[in-house]
């Protein structure tokens, strides 16, 4: 009797089971039906940083389709918390429907992507060759601009866009992003090896007489008047980190292989609640960076209709920064929940849930649980109980308290 070969490649000096390895949530992105209110939402109140408008596919579009979306709004916008070009993608609906007439079959398909890092170029090459091999769908690979992120697109089982990419535009002190003219370096096709580094490309514009400095600048349109750990800031709170992305599929086991044997996510728990199973995947040190849910949960946890997307968490710097979120965004109208069963969130304690315009869910908080070196998430009777509703002034540290990836560099 024959027995089956287990194929392993060489990443970086390490054998894996696939030619990638993804590291983290990189950037993640809604399309909206009002983007003048999920504007005020994310930019002004949450406080991501535009750093580009999100214009390339229709200028890329013919004059008639140019003139159909004229007047719909702004096409979307790139924003950032941190020095990555993009961490959040903010998609007009409106102009997207037009531009993609395709997506009215996908009403509840409101993210527009879900990005993990790897962290090579040959890694997202290899992958798009992997993929392709065993003949798993895959939409596009290549290099876009403006973020300049090396990437390979595919979809999950309910029809989300996933995407692996190495290496995006980094912006530093000044604020500025790359150029128009430095566009010249996308790709639209698989990427031949070896490509020339970033510096050489910033070299070779500078040779070319490009001014650096003529991209995209933003400027904070709100008052720095909160003191935030000793830093003046227009919001009493830092975002610090994103994820993780939750998500309400159709068939649980299908997306639970999807993302443990397609993308190599490792499952850290699983939790029945109210008789419905849901899954906690990870890609590195943090409890989960994917949570699945059956779709029949939407409608006992009362959540918008409209979308696939259970929640999209957003970590903040620390617990009084969170308890400071609440009361902000209350104050400015938003609606906040802090009732969705603690169960459900296995390796979060304190988190609260903002809703955007269009009723997605914007989940908040400031500490996730970490897993060592041999797998095993912290046991539930262990963890820290949490009265809905309830938030205490101040909390006693857990064995993993401010664990965890660090945000680099200031807050403003």
């Amino acid at each position: 009797m024959a027995t089956a070969v287990r194929t392993q490649f060489n990443v970086g000096g390490v054998l894996l089971d696939r030619p990638f390895k993804i590291r983290r949530l990189g950037h993640f992105g809604f399309n909206v039906e009002d983007i003048e209110a999920a504007e005020r939402f994310y930019i002004d109140l949450l406080g991501f940083r535009i750093t580009d408008i999100h214009d390339g596919p229709v200028r890329r579009a013919s004059p008639e389709v140019q003139e159909q979306v004229k007047g719909l709004g702004a096409p979307g916008y790139f924003t950032r918390y941190g020095s990555d070009h993009h961490a959040f993608v903010l998609g007009n609906l409106k102009v997207r429907r037009i531009m993609d007439p395709g997506r009215a079959g996908r009403p509840e398909i409101t993210i527009n992507q879900i990005t993990w890092q790897v962290q090579s170029l040959a890694e997202v090459v290899n992958a798009w060759t992997w993929f392709n091999e065993r003949g798993i769908p895959v939409n596009r690979t290549g290099r876009d601009m403006p973020g300049s992120n090396w990437h390979t697109y595919l979809p999950d089982p309910d029809g989300h866009n996933n995407e692996l990419y190495y290496g995006i535009e980094q912006i530093g002190w000044e604020g500025f992003s790359k150029p128009k003219p430095m566009y010249n370096r996308g790709f639209r096709e698989q990427v031949p090896l070896p490509q020339v580094s970033e510096f050489q490309e910033v070299q070779d514009a500078l040779a070319a007489g490009v001014d650096l400095h003529s991209g995209y600048r933003w400027i904070e349109r709100l008052p720095a008047k909160h003191d935030v750990d000793g830093v003046l800031l227009a919001r009493p709170f830092k975002i610090t980190k994103i994820g993780p992305v939750s998500l309400f599929v159709q068939d649980l086991e299908t997306a639970v292989s999807f993302y443990q044997d397609t993308l190599g996510f490792m499952v850290t728990e699983e939790v029945r609640w109210n008789g419905h199973r849901c899954a906690f995947l990870r890609a590195s040190t943090e409890h989960h960076s994917v949570a699945l849910y059956p779709l029949e949960l939407r409608e006992t946890l009362q959540l918008s209709p409209h979308t696939r997307c259970m929640a999209f968490g957003l970590q903040l710097a620390n617990y009084r920064q969170l308890r400071d979120a609440v009361v902000f965004l209350r104050d400015h109208g938003v609606t906040v929940r802090d009732d969705i069963p603690q169960a459900l969130v296995p390796g979060i304690d304190y988190a609260a849930y903002a809703f955007d315009g269009d009723g997605h869910c914007v989940q908040l908080y400031y500490y996730m649980e970490q897993v060592g070196w041999d797998g095993n998430p912290r046991p539930a009777g262990l963890r820290r109980q949490v009265e809905p509703g309830v938030w205490p002034e101040a909390l006693e540290p857990v064995s993993d308290t401010y664990q965890g990836e660090p945000f680099l560099g200031p807050w403003g």
